[in-house]
């Protein structure tokens, strides 16, 4: 029934007035496919979508996907629609690549996959005392490791793969809002630096990600032991090597030049990792002096420290 009122609210609107195609020949309209594993947030992050104001609609089944998505794309009164499909599909889910693909050709699509840490899933349903959706019969650890198996692929053509471990309910909506609320055009992009220590493991969502151990350590000074990057002093010995300052100049030349090209392909946040030892004294400086460059030149920039100390 509630298929039905989509559609057939969907099917008035574009009777009264098809969405031309815009000027460049993509396809019209917005689609986002919220998904990933049980737990993660997708209902926080499809509320987000709502309050942005798209067309929301939860756990529609794969097999209607593209109807929706002709329909939602021949609306001129519904320009921006998410939805969300989850574990619960069985394996119809395996379907939803495939689909996805043929549905990108009828309106812009992009794919978000929520995930976080077993730890923290295992928390969230402790706390909510709910079951998990592959069943009742088994422990929440050993469903949690059948559902990753199971959706492996579907991260694997994600565009958006996002960890919710880090965020609480209001903090990941602020995070989804800031993505993707309408900004003005021209440099429509939000640039997420991100500071990390390669002892504690690589970040999955990094879309580039440059290695900054050629610096010397400021670990080994030990009066900036206890101190991050961010620390005046540590800063300032950092950047008195000739290397630092050549190295920051040369990468922010080079995001300058290639951000105007992933904006040209439609890409509306990028996400650049700096990666040291402990994560607490090179790449924080070095993040938070790129970002420093990427603002000067007009970008929105997001800064965060994954594994500095507070």
């Amino acid at each position: 029934m509630a298929f039905r009122r989509l559609t057939s609210k969907l099917t008035d609107a574009t009777r009264k007035l098809k969405k031309p195609l815009p000027h460049d020949g993509r396809p019209a309209g917005e689609l986002v496919v919220i998904t990933g594993m049980s737990g993660s947030g997708k209902a926080s992050v499809l509320k987000a979508f709502e309050d942005l104001g798209y067309y929301c609609v939860d756990n529609l089944p794969v097999g209607l996907i593209p109807r929706f998505a002709e329909l939602a794309g021949q609306s001129a009164e519904i320009e921006r629609t998410a939805l969300v499909v989850d574990v619960r599909e069985g394996r119809q889910l395996e379907e939803l690549p495939a689909i996805v693909k043929s549905v990108r050709r009828m309106i812009a699509t992009k794919v978000i996959f929520l995930e976080a840490s077993d730890s923290v899933l295992l928390r969230r349903y402790s706390e909510t005392r709910r079951p998990h959706p592959l069943g009742t019969h088994s422990p929440v650890k050993a469903s949690l490791a059948a559902e990753r198996r199971h959706l492996r692929h579907i991260r694997a053509m994600a565009d958006l793969v996002i960890d919710t471990s880090k965020f609480n309910v209001h903090e990941l909506r602020s995070h989804i809002i800031e993505l993707f609320q309408k900004k003005e055009k021209g440099r429509n992009i939000l640039v997420s630096f991100v500071s990390f220590g390669f002892k504690h493991g690589v970040p999955d969502d990094a879309d580039l990600m440059f290695d900054v151990r050629f610096l010397p350590n400021p670990h080994f000074v030990p009066e900036f032991r206890p101190l991050t990057g961010r620390h005046p002093k540590v800063a300032k010995y950092i950047r008195s090597f000739p290397q630092t300052t050549e190295f920051i100049q040369r990468i922010s030349d080079l995001l300058i030049y290639l951000l105007p090209h992933y904006i040209h392909e439609g890409k509306s946040y990028l996400t650049i990792a700096f990666g040291c030892t402990g994560g607490q004294h090179r790449s924080v400086m070095i993040a938070e002096d790129v970002a420093k460059h990427l603002k000067k030149a007009g970008y929105r920039v997001k800064v965060a420290h994954r594994d500095s100390p507070k």
